[in-house]
């Protein structure tokens, strides 16, 4: 893992900016970008360059594999020893998608807390042109055990399993998107939206270490560790919040299940839980 924090709230000197605004629904794209961005900024689509195509075995957002995911960053001007910061314009759940891969294959990253918000709140310039860096020199690099967990392992009982999507979804009141509703049993909901304030601003670290405590994802006393940790959401992006949020709480070594509930509820062999508890 990186040693730059995951949450900041200024861009280092040198750093390459990153704009990934995205939504699934297409109301957030390169147009988006081109309208108004950080200056510097280069685009990466979170919906083509953060994620291998969909399937029903792997889910809506796999991760890519790690000649493509290089291919994306070299493009994007990012090197191996580059330190980079990622934002987007809501609640960093759509930046902490690359910062979280960024930081598993070991490369320094780290969301720019408000994002565009905040920067113009304060001020900051904001730029149109369409930026266009030189190729970075970016080492492909496997995604290890270490980062991510497989729908085996969550099953397993033996991990504390984290579900970062809405308290609706978790419970199976409702599923907009995947083929059943419900959580993958034993999971705790800690929805990913709770980690920040109303402003967008990730809350702090000792606030998100007791908001997880408190929902049952860490104990009191779990000490300066979140290994044993496995987190999921819909398709594997916005649990990064969450990710990200353990490790800023002072909690690293929690894992991805990357195909998350799209892949879990694809397989009609795995069982489904509904409700509010685990």
């Amino acid at each position: 893992m990186a040693s730059i924090d995951p949450v900041i709230e200024t861009v280092p000197d040198g750093a390459r900016l990153i704009d990934i605004r995205w939504a699934l629904d297409g109301t957030k794209d390169k147009s988006t970008y081109r309208a108004g961005h950080l200056p510097g900024a280069v685009y990466v689509d979170l919906g083509t360059e953060l994620a291998a195509p969909a399937s029903p075995d792997r889910g809506r957002h796999p991760l890519p594999d790690p000649e493509d995911f290089a291919a994306a960053m070299a493009r994007a001007g990012v090197s191996d020893d580059a330190t980079v910061v990622v934002y987007d314009d809501a609640d960093g759940s759509q930046a902490s998608r690359l910062v979280w891969m960024l930081r598993a294959v070991g490369v320094e990253a780290a969301v720019l807390d408000g994002g565009l918000t905040a920067w113009r709140e304060g001020g900051g310039e904001i730029a149109t042109d369409d930026v266009v860096p030189e190729p970075g020199a970016f080492t492909p690099r496997p995604w290890g055990e270490h980062v991510i967990a497989t729908p085996d392992e969550a099953a397993s009982g033996r991990y504390t399993v984290i579900d970062a999507r809405a308290p609706e979804r978790y419970r199976g009141e409702t599923e907009p998107i995947d083929p059943r509703a419900g959580h993958i049993p034993g999971a705790v909901n800690v929805p990913y939206a709770g980690n920040v304030d109303d402003q967008g601003r990730f809350l702090a670290p000792e606030a998100l270490r007791a908001r997880f405590a408190e929902a049952g994802a860490v104990a009191p006393d779990a000490g300066e560790t979140g290994t044993g940790l496995i987190v999921y959401c819909g398709s594997g992006v916005t649990a990064t919040h969450d990710l990200l949020a353990l490790e800023r709480a002072g909690l690293p070594g929690a894992r991805l299940l990357p195909g998350s509930w799209s892949q879990w509820s694809s397989d009609p062999e795995r069982p489904v839980a509904t409700g509010p508890t685990p």
